[in-house]
C-alpha cells in the first residue's frame, strides 16, 4: 500500500513537471522556425529529435494553448506543397485528357504557391488557377486567371511586391495575362514579444509547478503512519473466536 502510494505520487511529480509535444514528424528547419517563434514570444520551447520521424517540439503543459494558437497565427506548421514531378508520378494507371490537364492545374497552382511562399515576410500563400480548355468549335479564346492569397508577417512590405508577383504568374502560365491576376493580401497577427521573467518569477513559477505533488506526496508520508495504527486498532478491537 506505501508504496503504492508512493508510486503514485512520484508518477504525479514527473507529470507535473513534465512537457507536452506540440506539433511531430517535422523537419530540422520546420522545428527550429517554431521553436525560435516561441522564444521570441517569451514561451519556452524545446527541440526533440525522433530518429527517422523526424523532429518534435514541447513546451510546458502551461503555455500548450497560447503556443499553439502562436504558431497558427504565423501559418506554422508550414504547408507541404506538392510538386509537378509528385503530382505527374506514373504508378501504372492510364489518365484521360481531362485527369490529365486537372493534374496539370493542380501541380502549378502548388509550384506556384511554393514559390511565392519563399518570400520575405510571406506566412501564409495560395494561388488558384483557372486554365479553361479550348473549345475548338467556338471563336472565343477563354482566358486563364489567377487568384493569390498572401498573409503576410506585420512589419515587412509585400505590396511592394505585388507587381513582381502578378509578372510571375504570368510567365509561368500559358494564356495568362497581368490583368488577370488579382493578388489579395491580409497580415498576420503580429508577435506578442514577452518580457522575460524575473529570477524571482522563475522561482515562484517552478514552485507553483510543485505545491500538488509536494502536497501530495506529503499526505503520503504523513498519512501512512496513521492509516497504520487504525488498522492495529481495527484488529485489535476484532475479537478472537476461541480455538
Amino acid at each position: 500500500m506505501f508504496k503504492r502510494g508512493l508510486a503514485i505520487a512520484l508518477l504525479l511529480l514527473v507529470t507535473a513537471c513534465g512537457k507536452a509535444e506540440l506539433y511531430g514528424k517535422l523537419t530540422e528547419t520546420q522545428a527550429n522556425e517554431m521553436v525560435a517563434v516561441l522564444q521570441n514570444a517569451g514561451i519556452d520551447a524545446d527541440k526533440i529529435s525522433a530518429g527517422e520521424a523526424g523532429f518534435s517540439i514541447a513546451t510546458s503543459k502551461e503555455d500548450f494553448g497560447r503556443a499553439v494558437q502562436l504558431l497558427r497565427a504565423q501559418g506554422y506548421p508550414r504547408d507541404e506543397f506538392a510538386s509537378l514531378g509528385t503530382v505527374f508520378k506514373k504508378e501504372g494507371f492510364v489518365s484521360s485528357p481531362l485527369e490529365e490537364r486537372a493534374r496539370l492545374v493542380y501541380g502549378l497552382s502548388q509550384e506556384l504557391s511554393n514559390t511565392v511562399s519563399q518570400i520575405d515576410g510571406v506566412v501564409q500563400a495560395r494561388v488558384q488557377l483557372a486554365m479553361p480548355e479550348a473549345d475548338p468549335l467556338s471563336d472565343k479564346i477563354k482566358p486563364s486567371s489567377a487568384s493569390v492569397f498572401i498573409k503576410y508577417r506585420p512589419g515587412s512590405s509585400p505590396e511592394k511586391q505585388v507587381g513582381q508577383i502578378k509578372s510571375l504568374m504570368v510567365n509561368a502560365v500559358e494564356g495568362l495575362t497581368y490583368e488577370n491576376v488579382t493578388v489579395a493580401m491580409f497580415p498576420a497577427q503580429p508577435l506578442p514579444l514577452a518580457v522575460p521573467p524575473s529570477p524571482v518569477e522563475r522561482i515562484t513559477g517552478n514552485a507553483a509547478l510543485l505545491v500538488v505533488p509536494i502536497v501530495l506526496i506529503g499526505a503520503v508520508f504523513l498519512g501512512w503512519p496513521t492509516f497504520r495504527r487504525w488498522q492495529m486498532r481495527r484488529r485489535s478491537l476484532v475479537p478472537r473466536t476461541p480455538e
